[in-house]
């Protein structure tokens, strides 16, 4: 059981309580792990949208991803995952800003009405797009011949979240990330939500997290490393997110 009051967080688990400073660290975390449990089941990230399309993702995750993109400054975002396409926007405008850059975005089922809106955006000549399953060898080629030798690339994976296609996309497109850049498996929060309204049974397992972790046994290439924070003159530096262990760099 966990109790909130203005000045303190009191939290009881098997018969022990521990008390915790409205303004510590662990009162933060923990208060935190709530709210994205709460976010969830309000779909809170349905609400929002970037430059008129809707983006359904956690706006700390994007600006903790855009410092990602700033540092490393890739030529290529590759993202699995188009819904909307206001990720596509979102980063085609990061693209815009630094003076270089383009988005691939990739989906197995890009629906009519979300491509004429993405096409019809200002930011299209950013963007292209390419509608295939992300693990078929087919739409896997087309995806790297649009890809230069001497282009880096960073690829964002948002499309099916199960272990065994984030896994399949991991070994299919980790190639393609060169040293210092990141391949970013979103959306692990699954794991944490088993048992939520609109989760399945077997989240606890079947997660991008999970993909993650046997990519690692068998590929010493990359490494997780969390994203620094910047700028920082407060005492929190973990991010709040729905990317837990999402940002694997490429170290050799």
């Amino acid at each position: 059981m966990i109790t909130v009051d203005k000045d303190k967080i009191v939290v009881t688990e098997n018969g022990s309580q521990s008390e915790y400073d409205i303004g510590s660290k662990e009162a933060f975390e923990i208060i935190s792990q709530l709210w994205l449990r709460s976010g969830w089941d309000t779909k809170y990230v349905y609400s929002f949208s970037w430059l008129g399309r809707p983006i359904i993702q956690l706006p700390e995750d994007m600006m903790r991803i855009q410092e990602v993109i700033y540092t490393v400054k890739p030529d290529v975002i590759l993202e699995t995952g188009i819904a909307h396409g206001g990720s596509l926007v979102f980063y085609a405008t990061l693209f815009k800003a630094i003076g270089k850059g383009r988005v691939i975005g990739l989906d197995i089922e890009i629906r009519p009405h979300n491509r004429q809106a993405i096409e019809a955006h200002e930011l299209f000549s950013y963007i292209t797009l390419i509608e295939g399953d992300s693990i078929d060898e087919q739409t896997v080629r087309n995806v790297k011949s649009l890809i230069q030798p001497d282009e880096k690339v960073l690829v964002v994976l948002d499309s099916n979240h199960s272990k065994e296609h984030v896994l399949s996309e991991l070994n299919a497109y980790s190639e393609l990330v060169n040293v210092n850049s990141y391949i970013v498996a979103s959306d692990g929060i699954m794991k944490d939500l088993t048992g939520a309204p609109r989760s399945d049974k077997d989240w606890s397992w079947n997660n991008p997290v999970s993909a993650v972790r046997q990519f690692l046994k068998s590929n010493k290439n990359f490494v997780i490393e969390e994203p620094a924070f910047p700028f920082n003159e407060g005492i929190i530096t973990k991010r709040v997110t729905y990317w837990p262990g999402a940002f694997l760099k490429r170290i050799k």
